[in-house]
């Protein structure tokens, strides 16, 4: 993986929506309360690498990429690219420089691609709207570049098709090469696998960590399955109820992980094991609490078998328990 600084960084980054009351409330104009969707994490990505964000539904993973790629604005924190703050930058021509750099690739390829543009349009909108072609000769190439280097070879037989003659894979490189067509320095791709079957998963995976090794390209994988995570990720961030609870290089997160929440998404796979493989630590039990009422003290303690009564009044920092492994439990050691 190569090691140049930091593409991107988030600090203490917050985002809070807030949850409207009743009749009176909207008469003074006042939230009943806020939803914590992400509640001050700090995350760095490096150029051409990998990290993998990994949590439950509802943990607050899209949100991060959402502000990462500018469809969402932050409560509070930094968001960091190339060491320039762009944290309040806002506004189409203002923003026209970063989204050039910047993409994200969408969970469900079917929404997200126009059904009424041929796959030409798809992938030419973006190079269109940023005006970073200055000819129809210029713009075939890029589209044409996009396409094969998604995996969808020889790019003119798909130019004038239109989604609905895509299988599934085929849609979701077509979305992939509408990230790529602006030549990013940064995906954020929000679980681009998790609607596809297994051997399409592989290809996809691949087409990924290529367009990393060719092009050094940073990339956020956003997912739910851990061992998904460890199969493309160099570092793994461990997201629950807004916090990073663990994170570490991929090996010591799947493998060695030292964080009740982690052991559980790990567990949550199906897998073949004998009683020796498995962790000494044991799994959270029940729902994720509701991100509206965060519990005081240590968020994780409702759902954990280990918790006691320091984990009922203070929130754990986040400790070192390994090289470059960072894990937020008062046992971690």
């Amino acid at each position: 993986m190569p090691d140049t600084g930091d593409i991107l960084r988030l600090e203490n980054l917050e985002v809070h929506f807030p949850i409207q009351g009743g009749l009176f409330d909207r008469v003074l104009g006042r939230p009943a309360g806020v939803v914590r969707a992400v509640d001050g994490i700090d995350l760095t990505i490096g150029h051409g690498e990998i990290v993998a964000l990994v949590g439950e539904s509802g943990s607050g993973k899209t949100t991060v990429g959402r502000v990462i790629t500018k469809l969402a604005q932050p409560t509070a924190g930094r968001l960091l690219f190339e060491g320039a703050d762009m944290t309040s930058v806002r506004g189409l021509s203002a923003l026209r420089p970063y989204r050039h750099h910047v993409q994200m690739i969408f969970q469900d390829a079917y929404q997200a691609l126009n059904s009424r543009h041929t796959v030409f349009d798809i992938v030419a909108e973006p190079l269109r709207s940023l005006r970073l072609v200055e000819n129809d000769a210029q713009l075939t190439e890029r589209v044409s570049e996009a396409l094969a280097a998604a995996g969808l070879n020889p790019p003119g037989d798909f130019f004038a098709r239109f989604p609905h003659e895509l299988s599934g894979g085929q849609r979701q490189r077509v979305v992939i090469a509408g990230a790529l067509a602006v030549r990013p320095e940064l995906i954020v791709a929000d679980e681009p696998v998790s609607m596809l079957d297994v051997s399409i998963r592989a290809q996809i995976l691949q087409v990924l960590v290529d367009l990393r090794d060719k092009h050094n390209m940073a990339l956020l994988f956003i997912t739910h399955d851990l061992p998904l995570a460890w199969l493309i990720a160099d570092r793994i961030a461990v997201l629950y109820l807004g916090k990073l609870v663990e994170i570490g290089s991929a090996d010591e997160i799947t493998f060695n992980p030292r964080h009740p929440y982690t052991v559980a998404l790990r567990d949550a796979t199906p897998q073949i094991h004998t009683d020796a493989d498995r962790s000494k630590l044991p799994a959270l039990q029940g729902e994720v609490p509701s991100a509206a009422r965060v519990p005081k003290g240590c968020r994780f303690h409702p759902r954990c078998p280990l918790a006691f009564d320091r984990c009922r009044q203070d929130e754990p920092p986040a400790i070192e328990v390994g090289p470059q492994h960072l894990s937020a439990c008062w046992l971690a050691n």
